[in-house]
């Protein structure tokens, strides 16, 4: 099985990986071309691999598509799961907008830029100077409400099954659980709701490389977001490379014979 990848600090250990630097790919067109699976590419590169080269991406399509940020995720997760999502309102920050949502939310709400991770681009908005400076940071407004919760679950999902999961306990005064925040890892027993939620979304969808946050209300899941990059501190590092590896194995069978699947052409003068 030959291997490209475009992230050299998600591959470690895999055999058989040459790793591009992404600003290098169109000179290297026909070791991509002969590529089994080309991993991790960057989100500009995906249209040009999976419809003009023809390539097996991992992660898959739909991961990039509907995890490119939170408003993606949200709007497409709307169809699938509405009850298991916070309350979310997607606006154009526009005064008028703005002006709506502070009048029908419930204070205090949560506040979200659209692309951000590690709880980075995350606010609690308690006052009107919090929403005047939230609306000075992004161009699309992104609210949701703020659910009674001190911890959420990370869930980690690879391939086609669950890695690993875990809590993450919120142990400062803010009010983020996120590791890089300050959140505590904490094992525990991970409730089945939670487990079945990650597992439905994942298979229906496609996804097969994402660290869910799962916030459980009572006995009710919902999901939070996913990030298709996700930290690692609570992953081991064996398993998680042994889980991709032996995904690819698995999904490597020749589309030669499939319509579905066309062959690239290749390069030509004209």
């Amino acid at each position: 099985m030959r291997l490209v990848s475009f992230d050299a600090l998600r591959v470690p250990g895999l055999p058989d990986t040459t790793v591009l630097k992404p600003e290098n790919w169109l000179s290297n067109i026909p070791l991509i071309q002969n590529a089994d699976w080309v991993l991790f590419p960057e989100y500009w590169q995906v249209p040009g691999l999976v419809h003009v080269l023809k390539k097996k991406i991992f992660p898959s399509l739909p991961t990039y598509l509907i995890g490119h940020d939170k408003v993606e995720t949200t709007r497409a997760l709307q169809l699938l799961i509405p009850n298991n999502l916070p309350d979310t309102h997607i606006l154009p920050n526009t005064p008028i907008n703005a002006e709506r949502i502070a009048d029908e939310m419930l204070w205090p709400f949560v506040a979200k830029i659209p692309r951000s991770s590690m709880g980075d681009g995350v606010w609690l908005i308690e006052t009107r100077e919090d929403w005047r400076n939230y609306l000075q940071r992004s161009d699309i407004i992104y609210v949701q409400e703020q659910l009674p919760i001190d911890r959420d679950l990370r869930i980690v999902w690879v391939g086609d099954r669950m890695l690993t999961a875990y809590w993450r306990v919120r142990t400062g005064p803010g009010f983020h659980t996120n590791v890089a925040k300050g959140g505590q890892i904490v094992q525990g027993m991970i409730p089945p709701q939670a487990l079945a939620l990650v597992e439905h979304v994942a298979r229906t969808v496609g996804i097969d490389h994402a660290g869910f946050d799962i916030a459980m209300v009572g006995q009710h899941p919902y999901l939070l977001e996913f990030n298709r990059l996700f930290g690692t501190r609570g992953v081991n590092a064996i398993e998680l490379q042994d889980a991709v590896q032996s995904y690819l194995y698995q999904h490597s069978q020749p589309d030669d014979d499939d319509p579905d699947h066309p062959q690239p052409l290749l390069p030509i003068a004209v």
